[in-house]
């Protein structure tokens, strides 16, 4: 066997117990050590009933290889990208399975400072130990676990990215949907001056409202309805892990993840002009031309995070957005965060003086996008050569899947990392109908 299930590409995740236990956790730990010669790990962990003691079995297998465990005990996945530089570790490592259904777990890694580590990165490294069973010695010195509460110092870090003083006291709907996000808010809530109305706000591992995934159009029903019986200015939902947030409109539309990619630039390039904001390829006429009217320059990246942290650290960018809501800020260990984007768009609110459906309802109406649509295929390679034949008089760019431009549309196709899926972002200039009419001719050939 040379290969384990539920090593993916940025992470490791899979069903529990058949694709990840205690067993398989307790010998990532001991792996990891002798990979990165830690000294010193910080962990964390999601609400996941399993979350727990597989977190148990890493600190085992950590402190078994000498290395001391920093452990933060619940947790959101930002809160170990802030904790492992914050703390002078080694490494640091969430326990999470995001927005996967509760019977799944997974660990995200970062190396010294936050760097991303994934698949090509080292844990293909990992993976090879684990299989050799090559796991060093145990060590005559077993290493300490050290419980850390660093919530307080968390949240004073997001403070450099607004300024309270000057918030409008706006009404927010927040839906935690029962993941790691209330806590960090309710010590949030008393810097703001804003009020927050709380959805599914405890931390539950029975996830009695549903996963928490506001991609999901079903999950997003209650945040909605708590807008209008509030009447409140917006709405944020969290997904599990909080490193990734969604916002909803005062009329309770849910805005896609690409305008807001264009909002938070622009709230950054305001004391921050001329400097660099990275973007993905999936949907690109917005951004780039929001960027270039703010005086920042657009640069473009393959998405994904290690590649966007990797293209930000080489070209200094201040922020790099991808349209699937994750957001990644140079101030923050260029990690991505769910609550630094909450504050700007407050901060962006109320130095505008706007309402949420203000501030993206010129670029809905400039760039008309259909959203990421996905379709399952038997055989996705082969549909997206058959897409670029077929599409083959656009101008044609394959950073990333295949992107055609036309001049007044473009779409981007690419393939699923885990999965047999087709996925496909299509978007128009100022032509809601001609973005839908070509959408459906998309779907009709990749699906037929």
């Amino acid at each position: 066997m040379d290969k384990i299930s539920s090593f993916k590409a940025y992470d490791i995740r899979g069903k529990v117990p058949s694709e990840l236990n205690a067993e398989l956790a307790y010998k990532i730990g001991r792996a990891l050590v002798k990979y990165l010669g830690c000294k010193s790990v910080v962990i964390g962990r999601d609400v996941r009933k399993s979350s727990p003691e597989l977190a148990e079995a890493l600190s085992k297998g950590l402190t078994d290889a000498g290395s001391d465990v920093f452990d933060l005990g619940l947790c959101g996945t930002e809160m170990i990208y802030f904790g492992t530089p914050f703390l002078n570790a080694d490494g640091g490592v969430m326990i999470t399975a995001s927005h996967n259904p509760p019977e799944y777990n997974g660990l995200k890694f970062v190396k010294k400072g936050s760097v991303p580590m994934g698949y090509d990165s080292g844990l293909n490294e990992i993976e090879k130990m684990v299989l050799q069973n090559d796991l060093g010695e145990i060590s005559a010195q077993k290493g300490k676990v050290i419980g850390k509460d660093i919530m307080k110092e968390f949240i004073d870090s997001l403070q450099k990215f607004y300024k309270a003083d000057k918030m409008n006291p706006l009404k927010v709907v927040v839906n935690a949907g029962n993941g790691c996000v209330g806590p960090a808010l309710d010590v949030l809530e008393k810097f703001l001056p804003v009020q927050l109305i709380k959805v599914f706000h405890e931390p539950d591992s029975n996830f009695p409202n549903g996963v928490p995934n506001p991609l999901l159009p079903e999950n997003r029903q209650p945040t909605i309805d708590a807008i209008k019986k509030h009447n409140a200015d917006l709405g944020v939902a969290w997904d599990g892990d909080y490193d990734r947030c969604f916002f909803f409109d005062e009329n309770g539309n849910f805005i896609e993840g690409y305008y807001i990619v264009a909002l938070l630039a622009k709230s950054i390039l305001k004391t921050n002009p001329g400097e660099k904001i990275i973007h993905d390829p999936r949907l690109t006429w917005n951004t780039i031309d929001e960027v270039e009217r703010a005086n920042g320059k657009a640069v473009l990246s393959k998405s994904g995070h290690a590649f966007i942290k990797q293209k930000m650290r080489e070209v200094n960018g201040i922020y790099g957005g991808e349209m699937s809501a994750h957001h990644y800020f140079r101030n923050n260990f260029y990690s991505d965060s769910g609550l630094i984007p909450f504050v700007l768009i407050l901060q962006l609110m109320s130095d505008e003086n706007a309402k949420l459906s203000e501030l993206v309802g010129e670029m809905v109406k400039a760039y008309p996008c259909s959203g990421e649509i996905n379709s399952t295929i038997a055989d996705p390679a082969s549909k997206i050569k058959a897409i670029k034949e077929k599409y083959s008089d656009g101008i044609i760019n394959e950073l990333d899947g295949v992107s055609v431009e036309y001049p007044d549309w473009r779409f981007n196709v690419r393939m699923s990392n885990t999965e047999p899926l087709i996925r496909l972002n299509v978007e128009a200039r100022n032509d809601g109908k001609l973005m839908q009419a070509k959408t459906e001719e998309l779907l009709n050939f990749i699906r037929n």
